[in-house]
């Protein structure tokens, strides 16, 4: 069957209000410096006018890998929700803009559109402030059975998982791309939403997933123990391949055969590593659209997350597809 998309990402739909601020702003706003906050619409609705010159852009883990496929010269769509707002739009308009359809029916009765009220201190800080609005309202409704199906690949970000419609729609989801032959991956996101979810993760696992992504902590978490390689071993037992990041110890994947171990690219500054995560899934995920070896796709996804950990921002600056050609994987 052929294919229109490389991949089809499926998350939390949020735009990214980033400003630069100094610690008496966050003061005087009572925000907990460096640390991600969750708040309501009010009090999003008080930030973003207080976030003068702000940048306003798409965002959300899953939209930014997305978004770093797309920077590689791949194919990809996004399926998720916003409101019918201003906010709304600019998350549609930036998906555009950077070639990846976005086409999910906006939410027109409920909260607004998501948003991620981001202030940087001059210190290199991010005190991010997020209210998750229309993105968690998402629904099986919300699938499109086409773009599923007309993807190689379908990404699911765990952010998304916090409602039980949510994980509903997951399911639904990839059971339309198992019945179209496409593979199912997904992102662990974060070690606090493992611990939210680890039984319904460690079955959905099982069951559904096969690329599985997640950090050194999200996977220790997953299975509850301190030993990486006990952790990697029962990974091993519960799915076909994974890719798990290790910062600057590099990434471990596991398929056929032992598992294969690839270091880090080398950054010569570390400025952010917001997205780091992100990109790293892109460039794999690119690589494996491309049936690349999986040592190739791994070597991907460290150059994709060098490139973004080296400036502000979760998403590159610097084309990827120039970055990955000059490294001689891609022609």
């Amino acid at each position: 069957m052929t294919s229109m998309f490389d991949v089809v990402g499926l998350g939390n739909a949020i735009v990214d209000v980033i400003s630069q601020q100094d610690d008496a702003f966050l003061q005087k706003w009572d925000i907990n410096k460096n640390a991600m906050n969750l708040i309501e619409e009010d009090r999003a609705d008080l930030l973003t006018k207080a976030s003068i010159n702000a940048l306003e852009t798409s965002g959300g883990s899953g939209a930014n890998t997305i978004a770093g496929i797309a920077s590689l010269g791949g194919t990809g769509a996004y399926i998720g929700k916003v409101a019918d707002d201003r906010l709304g739009e600019v998350f549609r308009k930036d998906m555009a803009a950077v070639g990846v359809p976005f086409e999910t029916a906006p939410l027109t009765n409920g909260p607004a559109t998501a948003r991620s009220i981001i202030f940087v201190t001059p210190d290199g800080a991010r005190s991010m402030n997020t209210f998750l609005g229309a993105s968690i309202e998402f629904s099986p409704e919300d699938v499109s059975e086409e773009t599923v199906r007309n993807g190689k690949i379908l990404y699911l970000e765990g952010y998304l998982f916090d409602k039980e419609i949510a994980k509903t729609a997951f399911v639904h989801a990839a059971e339309i791309a198992h019945a179209a032959g496409r593979k199912v991956s997904l992102t662990l996101s974060d070690s606090f939403c493992v611990d939210r979810h680890r039984e319904s993760f460690r079955h959905l696992i099982k069951t559904q997933i096969d690329v599985l992504f997640a950090n050194e902590e999200e996977l220790l978490s997953l299975y509850e123990t301190r030993d990486f390689d006990a952790a990697v071993e029962a990974l091993r037992a519960d799915n076909a391949l994974a890719a798990v990041t290790r910062s600057e110890k590099g990434s471990v994947v596991i398929g056929d055969g032992e598992p294969i171990h690839i270091p880090a690219e080398p950054v010569s500054r570390v400025v952010d590593t917001t997205g780091a995560g992100d990109q790293y899934a892109a460039g794999f995920l690119f690589g494996l659209a491309r049936d690349y070896p999986l040592a190739t796709c791994a070597r991907l996804g460290h150059i994709a997350a060098a490139e973004v950990i080296s400036h502000y921002g979760p998403r590159p600056e610097v084309p990827l597809s120039t970055l990955a050609a000059d490294a001689g994987l891609i022609g």
